[in-house]
């Protein structure tokens, strides 16, 4: 067996979140472990989750696309099974490593649910691997590559905004993205990665009346992050304005999406006199499902690695000194 085909299982690496009301504060605990970060801006965050009776949809949405993977590798190879772990709530990385070990798994390709290199995007998840697998001699571990500029995920998101713009053809497109502090941002390719897939999406679609903007801050307030904010950003649109928004910073709609945009957002419009209609994530999109297959097949069997737009593919292995925590 050649060294790209010794791979025995796909394991998908997320964000993790809470299913029940008494396990929002101990997940929020978690996300928020060593970082500065008021414990007044904590249960403003907790009442987030609170509206939704404390359970976030990143959970359903991943079981969706592992269930999607799975149906895709048995039509059409490679014949690996699916383990799902989370950075910071059950099913914890840890535990699924140790039960991957526990059924044979010796080689496994990690995919992690986030498309733009950053310290919380790339990095901090290869940390979080190599935590979960230190002690594990049996089994390794590969990170597959980030996938911003992947023509599955460019054509899927084109999708998603189409089907927005139907309802709203003249209205301005707003790209958001996860907002982080501008350190870590001076440290990554993150701003140079999103302004890619914005503008190969908004190729795709015919469009130059787009921007991007950001969402979800959750820092200290004395520690310098992107913006200009979602919020920000209608307030410059004004009455009787129309906007498409679309988060392309977020594979699913989880939390930050409900809240942050279908919540917060919508209310901002709905006071300011401004259409808005926000845009699918990619989800369980099939030209999404299909471009997963395609980053597996690349380290199986050496497929061709697809890309578009002004850069190369990313690399299958970071550096060390790659987006490193600022």
């Amino acid at each position: 067996m050649s060294d790209t085909a010794a791979y025995d299982a796909l394991l998908l690496v997320s964000f993790g979140g809470p299913e029940r009301r008494e396990d929002v504060i101990p997940f929020l605990e978690n996300v928020l472990r060593g970082r500065d970060v008021p414990s007044a801006r904590m249960l403003q965050v907790a009442e987030h989750y609170y509206e939704f009776d404390g359970r976030t949809p990143i959970n359903d949405q991943n079981r969706a696309l592992i269930a999607a993977l799975e149906q895709e590798f048995a039509a059409r190879g490679p014949r690996l099974p699916v383990y799902w772990g989370n950075r910071n709530w059950r099913p914890l990385l840890p535990d699924t490593v140790r039960q991957m070990e526990s059924d044979g798994v010796r080689r496994a390709l990690a995919f992690v649910t986030s498309a733009f290199s950053s310290y919380s995007g790339c990095r901090q998840y290869l940390e979080n691997i190599e935590q979960a697998t230190r002690g594990a001699n049996s089994i390794r571990i590969d990170k597959l590559r980030a996938f911003y500029n992947h023509p599955g995920f460019i054509d899927a998101m084109a999708d998603r905004c189409k089907d927005a713009l139907k309802t709203r053809p003249g209205a301005r497109l707003l790209f958001t993205g996860h907002s982080i502090p501008v350190s870590y941002a001076n440290t990554s390719p993150y701003t140079q990665q999103l302004e890619e897939s914005c503008r190969l999406v908004a190729e795709r679609l015919g469009r130059r009346d787009w921007r991007l903007v950001y969402q979800s801050r959750s820092g200290s307030p004395r520690e310098p992050w992107l913006g200009p904010d979602i919020g920000e950003a209608l307030r410059e649109l004004g009455a009787g304005s129309e906007a498409v928004i679309a988060p392309i910073g977020f594979l699913s709609d989880h939390m930050e999406v409900i809240y942050d945009l279908d919540t917060e957002a919508r209310r901002t419009c709905d006071e300011l006199g401004i259409g808005m209609t926000r845009a699918a994530t990619v989800g369980v999109h099939p030209g999404f499902v299909s471009m997963i297959r395609d980053l597996v097949l690349e380290r199986t069997e050496g497929a061709p690695r697809l890309s578009v737009g002004n850069y190369p593919p990313c690399h299958d292995v970071c550096p060390a000194d790659c987006c490193p925590r600022s």
